[in-house]
């Protein structure tokens, strides 16, 4: 694999620790600006809000732009995010600040993505992705609990300082490992990078991460209560606990890399199917100690051993537009996230016991598992009619892998 995937992963390490680090610093940063800690929870948010927004919105318009311009711009714009969410005085200014922060997410992953399968063999293709996103998933190992202790024992403040600094080491490793490339769209331009998402089997896909991240975030999103009230540990141990989550991630995100290079379809359904049935003994897992560690490592495995077959099948449904349909995939993430969460609550609320958002999620992945069969059906009735520019395509080397070999 080239050297250059672990500049992509430096940055998405930066991306993912700068995404989740708020959870453990909201008391911290509600106390300073002196606010509601549900007030503090906006800031969560805002950082959303600039995901969605800015994943397709920021892809469409770097359409001529350089891959290797655009990511180091969006690195940029990550590292003056954070560091204004440093200097912020009031909470009015970390609120933009995070959205800002949250803007070049989505398009740095979705970009990144294109650039990380252009530098690889065909059958290396969801390998590359998954490196890439070895960075988010070992942030949650490592980058979350580190910041969130330096931010206790800092101040919140400094953590976002650190996370500006990763974030200029990120650009010091992509300006040194990522090859030159040229403009990564041909003149279409925006109008012709959203025409590309005007295919049915493009949304179907974007759909199917929607509802299967959004599984995962149903129940994820109430994994502190799930722990300390049903499985019985202690407040303190569940920061061990989530980092047990990331090892699961980071394992499951390399597995499913491995396997989709072999059967892109076979581990979508299969990470689905196993998403499935983790939810849907997880009160089962919740009733001892021991058994929900492994329930935590096991939602990790599953849910992440579908993010690079999801990301790789919404790159190729959107050929002529790959890097904005990488980039709203992420946007679909991020919706996952925010819609799962809800649904879980909703179970929540309606008193069926604080296991219950487990349930609901593994609801969601059986919605998922039914649109991803929706999207078999579909491109098996279209498959005589894409066959054979399909096989072209697949036979291509792509220009980047030839830089990267010479």
């Amino acid at each position: 694999m080239p050297l250059a995937l672990l500049a992509l992963a430096v940055g998405a390490f930066g991306i993912g620790t700068t995404e989740f680090v708020m959870m453990g610093l909201l008391p911290d940063v509600a106390d300073d600006l002196h606010i509601s800690i549900p007030s503090a929870g906006h800031l969560v948010s805002a950082y959303a809000l600039g995901v969605v927004i800015g994943a397709p919105l920021l892809a469409a318009v770097t359409a001529r732009m350089s891959r290797r311009t655009v990511l180091i711009s969006l690195m940029g714009l990550f590292v003056a995010g954070n560091a204004l969410s440093a200097l912020a005085p009031d909470n009015g200014w970390l609120l933009a600040a995070r959205f800002l922060s949250g803007l070049p997410h989505g398009a740095f992953f979705g970009v990144g993505a294109v650039v990380a399968t252009n530098m690889v063999a065909p059958e290396r293709k969801a390998r590359s992705v998954s490196l890439m996103f070895l960075g988010l998933t070992v942030a949650n190992v490592a980058g979350v609990p580190v910041a969130t202790l330096m931010g206790q024992n800092l101040g919140w403040r400094a953590t976002f300082l650190g996370v500006s600094a990763i974030g200029l080491a990120a650009i010091a490793a992509l300006a040194l490992l990522i090859p030159r490339d040229h403009e990564h769209t041909t003149a279409q331009g925006l109008r012709g990078e959203l025409a590309a998402l005007r295919s049915l089997p493009v949304w179907l896909s974007l759909g199917t991460t929607v509802a299967g991240f959004g599984a995962l975030f149903s129940a994820y999103s109430y994994i502190t209560p799930m722990l300390t009230d049903a499985a019985g540990y202690a407040g303190a141990s569940v920061t061990l606990l989530l980092a047990l989550f990331g090892v699961g991630a980071t394992a499951g995100n390399l597995l499913g890399g491995r396997l989709a290079d072999h059967s892109l379809r076979g581990t979508l359904f299969g990470g689905l199917g196993s998403l499935v049935v983790v939810l849907a003994v997880f009160p089962l897992l919740m009733r001892t100690e021991l058994t929900a560690a492994v329930a935590v490592i096991l939602l990790g495995m599953a849910a992440f051993a579908t993010g690079s077959p999801l990301q790789l099948m919404v790159m190729e449904k959107a050929s002529s537009a790959p890097s904005l349909a990488s980039s709203a995939n992420q946007a679909a993430f991020n919706l996952a996230n925010a819609g799962g969460a809800w649904i879980g609550g909703l179970a929540l609320a309606a008193g069926f016991g604080v296991t219950s958002p487990a349930l609901a999620g593994a609801a969601l992945a059986v919605l998922g598992l039914a649109v991803a069969s929706l999207a078999y059906t579909v491109d098996r009735r279209r498959a005589p009619a894409t066959a054979g520019r399909e096989r072209i395509v697949a036979s291509h080397v792509p220009q980047e892998a030839e830089a990267v070999r010479h």
